[in-house]
């Protein structure tokens, strides 16, 4: 359920990271974390445990589960990270925002300074936030305790929209925005200022066509979030910086995809002086642990922003 980093730069191979991430995801959630990624939905790989954590019918199966569950005995569903981790997740996240929209530098606020907790809500009802595979959509109604109010979920599975919207408006959330939506073939128009995922790329990574999925994923992200706007990504399976990496090697893909076009000579100028996404701040708090003579942790929480 996690990933280190040598000091030279070499990661878990591929075969122990996935089996990983299968597990946090399966262990966590009892297979029924929330993720949004387009697979053969009608057809289970038989050779690829990993696949079945995308079959749309079997997504539906296990969120009807959790639905009946919900509806008979009023159980709220498994939160994939943990209620700690989310807690650490939204209530960072609202400061991050609040800091961005007072002009201050992330970690770099005088907190006897910061405004009255009127202003704080202020602030964030400007945020316009959309979360990325919502599951029970439990993430979102964290981040509505946290002042935010624009809230919208999507995920591919018409059962987890089902079971989101029905807890939503048991708990009094009844304003949270729940669609059906695949992140891969997003139908969404609108932009966001604020994107959170929570393991929707990990379960991404898990299938076959993991590398072309990733590629199809930021793809959609990058139309989704705002400029000046930040995503969030939570992950069990990747470093902070294996998640930077991972943004800089979009940002040289986009430019790439600029110097062939012969159109996009004002946009290649654009992109050499301001790349699509920028690394924003992480999370440092998250319990760390030695193994094999570097650090490592069960969780990372990046943020970058939408230039």
């Amino acid at each position: 359920s996690w990933s280190i980093k040598s000091d030279y730069g070499s990661t878990l191979d591929d075969e122990q990271r996935h089996a990983d991430a299968a597990e946090a995801l399966s262990s966590a959630a009892n297979f029924r974390a929330a993720l949004n990624y387009s697979s053969d939905k009608d057809e289970a790989d038989a050779d690829a445990m990993t696949t079945v954590l995308g079959l749309h019918n079997y997504r539906n199966g296990a969120y009807a589960d959790e639905l009946t569950s919900f509806r008979d005995h009023s159980h709220a569903g498994e939160i994939w990270i943990g209620a700690e981790i989310m807690d650490t997740v939204t209530s960072w996240t609202k400061n991050l925002c609040i800091d961005i929209s007072q002009g201050h530098m992330p970690n770099h606020v005088d907190e006897a300074k910061r405004e009255s907790v009127a202003q704080d809500e202020k602030y964030l009802s400007c945020w316009s936030v959309l979360d990325i595979g919502t599951g029970n959509g439990l993430l979102l109604q964290e981040l509505a305790k946290q002042g935010f109010t624009d809230l919208t979920g999507i995920d591919y599975s018409e059962v987890a929209i089902d079971f989101a919207r029905s807890h939503a408006d048991r708990d009094g959330f009844s304003s949270i925005k729940f669609l059906v939506d695949d992140i891969l073939e997003t139908k969404l128009e609108r932009q966001f200022q604020l994107v959170m995922d929570k393991g929707t790329l990990d379960a991404i990574g898990l299938h076959p066509d993991g590398p072309i999925k990733r590629m199809m994923y930021w793809d959609s992200v990058s139309k989704l979030v705002a400029p000046g706007g930040v995503l969030v990504i939570t992950s069990c399976n990747h470093t902070k910086d294996e998640l930077v990496q991972e943004v800089e090697n979009f940002n040289h893909r986009n430019a790439g995809m600029l110097r062939q076009d012969p159109n996009t000579i004002k946009d290649r100028e654009t992109h050499r002086d301001c790349p699509p996404y920028q690394y924003l701040n992480h999370v440092q708090t998250y319990p760390t642990f030695m193994f094999g003579g570097a650090l490592g942790a069960h969780v990372a929480t990046v943020a970058f922003v939408r230039n």
